[in-house]
């Protein structure tokens, strides 16, 4: 996340003595990527952060792979996941390769009773239902309906929603760092004129919470395809400031503000997000191509490189009418696909859409999961075929 970013109290230098009231140290962490080199934060904390008092039960959360080399179209119902009244089992892997995991989750509570702590993915939270809050030991983070939550790996957090039922959750575990595109910034790192959102759409944490806290304290991490209970002798939350450029942040997808053209334009102009492995985009309501003679709905097209998913959020989708918000479709790398038949003739004339839709781009073939196939329709690779 390439701005500085400052929040609650911190000495004038790094590295330097940092005294409370009563004379004694704070304690200051590097919370860093890419060895030193990447991206960080100076933070200082009330107590030591090394304060381990025991290590619990350890749980494998890896997904079970059916196909890996996956070549037929897929359509999911994502509202077919059933709640679960835990973060961590609330969320089901659909779709995986070795850099990105698609998850659904529709978390039924109100508090998360733990800390949880992802030390080998950065995650990207879509919140398709519901209202909340995004607490951290950065701060915290208040999110409704179209937020996309980007935390960094290593970020310590807890969600808490505003009721109980009917939330519902899009998220994407990356293991490679979220961007914003390369091409949106200039030399320094600023948005571009042209870029459809610019710093004035990010949410930063706000609310630094400062717990001085000694008991137990369950924080559950996640590191290499394992769940690890850790319990700490002082609260997670007891830091007092920090400043740098690694930390949680959000954006509405309402605030991606379409590209539009004479003609129509391919997927790349609704990029909102990009890591090494994938890319992650915004589909918005926007005019629709203003040739005299152009056809609105997508041409056919064969990714030869990427595998595409999209996620439906909300509206009418024009090249698939039967699609419901909560669907995923998956069309794998060098198969070609495009609209259904008919959906190309009916969008001549059509002014615009009012669809809303996430889609990630994998550089990588995703593998097929058994959390797939529960919710999966066998025959939706037949919907091309003439009736």
């Amino acid at each position: 996340m390439p701005i500085y970013h400052r929040l609650g109290k911190i000495p004038p230098k790094r590295h330097i003595q940092f005294r409370k009231e009563n004379g004694e140290l704070y304690y200051e962490e590097l919370y860093c990527t890419a060895g030193f080199s990447g991206m960080y934060t100076n933070m200082y904390h009330i107590n030591r952060p090394t304060m381990i008092k025991s290590y619990g039960k350890r749980m494998n959360v890896a997904p079970t792979i059916l196909d890996a080399n996956n070549v037929k179209p897929f359509l999911l119902s994502g509202f077919q996941v059933p709640p679960s009244s835990d973060f961590i089992e609330s969320r089901k892997i659909v779709f995986a390769n070795s850099k990105t995991y698609v998850i659904l989750s529709a978390p039924a509570f109100k508090e998360m009773d733990y800390f949880y702590k992802n030390t080998e993915a950065d995650e990207l939270i879509f919140i398709h239902k519901g209202t909340g809050k995004l607490r951290t030991f950065l701060g915290n983070i208040d999110f409704v309906e179209g937020d996309y939550l980007i935390i960094p790996r290593g970020t310590i957090f807890t969600l808490e929603f505003n009721t109980s039922e009917g939330n519902r959750l899009f998220i994407v575990e990356s293991r490679d760092p979220f961007e914003s595109p390369a091409r949106y910034r200039n030399y320094y790192g600023q948005m571009l004129e042209h870029s459809p959102f610019c710093e004035r759409d990010y949410k930063l944490p706000k609310e630094l919470e400062s717990h001085d806290e000694r008991g137990e304290f369950l924080m559950k991490t996640k590191k290499n395809d394992e769940i690890i209970e850790v319990v700490f002798d002082a609260h997670p939350f007891d830091v007092v400031g920090y400043d740098g450029y690694n930390y949680p942040y959000a954006m509405n997808i309402k605030d991606f503000e379409p590209i539009t053209g004479r003609l129509h334009m391919p997927p790349t102009i609704h990029q909102h997000f990009q890591t090494e492995s994938s890319v992650i985009c915004s589909f918005v309501p926007r005019l629709f191509d203003y040739h005299p003679l152009s056809i609105p709905a997508p041409y056919n097209h064969s990714n030869i490189d990427s595998d595409e998913l999209l996620y439906y959020v909300d509206g009418e989708f024009m090249s698939r009418p039967f699609i419901k918000p909560g669907n995923i479709t998956l069309h794998p790398a060098g198969f070609t696909h495009g609209p259904q038949p008919g959906a190309a003739e009916a969008s001549i004339g059509k002014k615009g859409t009012e669809e809303y839709a996430v889609m990630v781009d994998t550089f990588a073939p995703l593998g097929v999961t058994e959390e797939a196939l529960k919710i999966s329709d066998p025959d939706y690779f037949k919907t091309w075929l003439d009736k």
